[in-house]
């Protein structure tokens, strides 16, 4: 819930084997990716703010620590090419910056970095074919696994491709979901379903079928780690944005900014509790005694309400005499005072784990 990156042992934190199975005709084949948050050591701590800023940790065992998680990954799937989805610019911009200096220590893994805002943004979903065209080669070699009814394999997967982009969400399966889309293709032709020349795409069924069950599992994968649907789901489904889309987008990201800074404390603390990362102990005093500004925040969210509500009233009233523009002025004055003392305090005001640190 609140954690980002990886830990000292390099494990990252939202990390996602997705296995893609297809049967037909006694033949079973299957294409696996995995998704996993930008393994370094950095942290994104909720302030109150939309979207905040993710910042490094600097700390000495960083390389040793992406060699860790990339060890991993080559000893459970072999060859590895990463795929970077974050922005240029900006505090993303800064950690891919990081991340793509890190891997320029292993250049034995593939680092392809892609900025799908920039370059799929206002819904360019087909752009990805451009990333695509970039990867074909590796992402042929590394093949998918296929089985004849006698279960003797005709084919290995040889290899794995890793994409990430911020949380691991959206971005991300938008992208794993069109190159599941270009590996069922050639399963399907290799297994005699669809002829060297057609696509999932001429198949009204087959591509109905493909859409739901990414759409689904990009919802189900968010749900799991975010608490909301995943956005960006028109572009799965019917590869452009709509209006109904944006409105279920906008309602999933205000659930999402409502869950991760009021209730992602508790539930990172019951993930501890509940995987053991955390042990009780009769010796401790309690984590949870009441520290910082959070009883306050109901408090305050009332005085900005109230502020809102009496300086449009004495607004609405300015023309009768100047007294109520001097209100206006004082309650408007008080509210916009408010509002910054909790912008200034919002990482004490937010719901924090209090079990375990977040390395």
């Amino acid at each position: 819930m609140w954690r980002r990156g990886t830990n000292l042992e390099g494990a990252t934190a939202n990390f996602v084997e997705t296995e893609q199975l297809v049967e037909y005709e006694g033949l079973t084949s299957s294409f696996i990716q995995v998704r996993g948050s930008i393994p370094l050591l950095w942290e994104q701590i909720v302030d109150l703010s939309y979207k905040p800023r993710p910042s490094i940790i600097e700390h000495e065992e960083m390389t040793n620590v992406v060699q860790r998680h990339f060890h991993d990954l080559l000893q459970r799937y072999g060859d590895t090419m990463v795929i970077d989805l974050t922005d240029k610019q900006g505090d993303e911009g800064n950690l891919s910056n990081a991340f793509a200096a890190e891997m320029e220590k292993f250049p034995d893994i593939r680092y392809v970095h892609f900025d799908f805002h920039h370059i799929c943004g206002g819904g360019k979903f087909d752009n990805l074919q451009a990333l695509y065209d970039e990867i074909e080669e590796a992402i042929l070699k590394q093949g998918y696994f296929l089985m004849n009814s006698k279960g003797e394999i005709l084919l290995d997967q040889n290899g794995v491709i890793r994409s990430n982009c911020i949380d691991c969400l959206d971005r991300t399966n938008v992208t794993q979901s069109f190159l599941a889309r270009k590996s069922l293709d050639s399963q399907l032709q290799r297994m005699g379903a669809l002829s060297s020349a057609e696509s999932i795409s001429q198949s009204d069924s087959i591509n109905d079928k493909f859409k739901k069950l990414w759409v689904e599992h990009g919802d189900e994968l968010s749900l799991e780690y975010a608490g909301s649907y995943a956005l960006k789901g028109d572009l799965v489904r019917y590869g452009k944005q709509t209006l109904p889309g944006l409105i279920k987008d906008g309602m999933s990201a205000l659930s999402r900014y409502y869950l991760n800074n009021f209730h992602d404390g508790v539930r990172q603390d019951a993930l501890d509790l509940i995987s053991g990362y955390y042990t009780v102990s009769k010796s401790s005093s309690s984590p949870f005694q009441v520290i910082g500004f959070e009883p306050y925040l109901p408090v305050a969210s009332a005085i900005i309400v109230g502020g809102i509500t009496v300086t449009t009233f004495t607004l609405s009233q300015v023309g009768r005499s100047a007294q109520h523009l001097i209100s206006s002025i004082i309650f408007a004055g008080l509210t916009a005072g408010m509002v910054a003392l909790v912008k200034a305090n919002g990482k004490q005001l937010c719901s924090r784990p209090r079990l375990c640190g977040l390395i």
